[in-house]
């Protein structure tokens, strides 16, 4: 049975590599993308046996559980009006991985106990204790060595994947230049800026303010004192997830922070400190660490990661094609 936890490996394998990492925006409108045909009807009461690939089932069991594990990346059921299509699209989904694990046996992949090892550890990380971990074997009756087993074959598909595209042509310069010339790479002005954080609830009473802008001004004193900024933020901010970085925000640009904040920072000149600045979260001190104009960003500048998405780009649409490839000469039968 195909359980749940293999799809940890079996959607990152299938579900597509071509995370966009926001190399560019698009420069001119988009075309709507065409309507999708409605997908054939699938029965409330599905059969025990869904699928076969060359001889080997695809079982309820199989497809439920993939389902189930979509959901749940999803954070939420599929509405009843994409059943059809998301059971459909998952079902090819598990042929196309049936045809990758079959292929790899013929040619004979092998995988170190050493990668099992290693990628198993990276599975185990994703859960947020060994104990959930467990309990999750626990729900898909599942032990520690079948799960070692569905690691190692995800590691052949990997493996054979690897082989297969490992002659195709790399990404070129001239396909790199292409996309740059077709894509916008316009900046907009931004600050890099700290911030300590003295929080003040929601619907804090006049004495609970006074306390806390209190403590803000005690902290602003040091910093026009001479107070290490950083280590004082890693002290009093009440920000988690600036506090421990030294209050700092990294770069961002106008329409992301609250706009008394906003303002404040954007007024501010590389290495001056704000006044306190009071928005519905407390009050901030802020310090800008530096400031950069509008710009477009050149080329070298981002050519490393258009060189990634163009790869990651090339090598999804390469794997489709070696899927399509063994689709042809396997026999498949679908029985929903």
């Amino acid at each position: 049975m195909v359980r749940t936890i293999r799809f940890l490996t079996v959607f990152a394998i299938l579900a597509g590599v071509t995370a966009n990492p926001a190399v560019a925006r698009q420069s001119a409108p988009q075309a709507p993308p065409p309507a999708e045909a409605a997908a054939k009807p699938v029965p409330a009461e599905l059969p025990e046996v869904v699928a076969r690939v060359n001889g080997e089932a695809i079982n309820k069991a199989d497809l439920q559980s993939a389902v189930t594990q979509l959901e749940s990346r999803a954070g939420r059921t599929v509405p009843p009006d994409q059943r059809d299509r998301v059971f459909r699209g998952v079902l090819d989904q598990l042929i196309a991985y049936r045809l990758l694990a079959q292929e790899s046996v013929t040619r004979n992949i092998a995988v170190s106990d050493g990668d099992v090892d290693a990628r198993a550890a990276e599975i185990r990380k994703q859960f947020p204790s060994d104990q959930v971990f467990q309990q999750t074997l626990e729900q898909q009756h599942m032990t520690e060595a079948e799960f070692r087993d569905d690691v190692r074959q995800g590691l052949r598909i990997t493996g054979l994947i690897d082989a297969e595209l490992s002659t195709r042509g790399p990404v070129t310069a001239e396909q790199v230049n292409q996309f740059y010339a077709s894509n916008s790479f316009e900046q907009k002005e931004r600050v890099r800026a700290s911030h300590i954080l003295i929080a003040v609830p929601e619907n804090a009473d006049a004495a609970t303010k006074e306390a806390a802008r209190a403590k803000a001004t005690e902290i602003l004193n040091q910093v026009k004192g001479g107070a290490d900024f950083a280590e004082l933020a890693k002290q009093y901010s009440q920000d988690p997830g600036s506090g421990p970085r030294g209050g700092d925000l990294d770069y961002f640009e106008r329409g992301q922070m609250v706009g008394p904040f906003e303002e404040a920072a954007f007024a501010l000149a590389p290495g001056q400190t704000s006044e306190l600045v009071e928005t519905r979260f407390g009050y901030h001190i802020i310090k800008v660490v530096d400031k950069q104009a509008a710009r477009t960003i050149p080329l070298e500048e981002v050519r490393g990661r258009i060189e990634e998405y163009l790869r990651d780009q090339n090598r999804e649409q390469q794997t489709q094609v070696f899927i399509d490839a063994l689709r042809t000469k396997a026999q498949i039968e679908i029985f929903i």
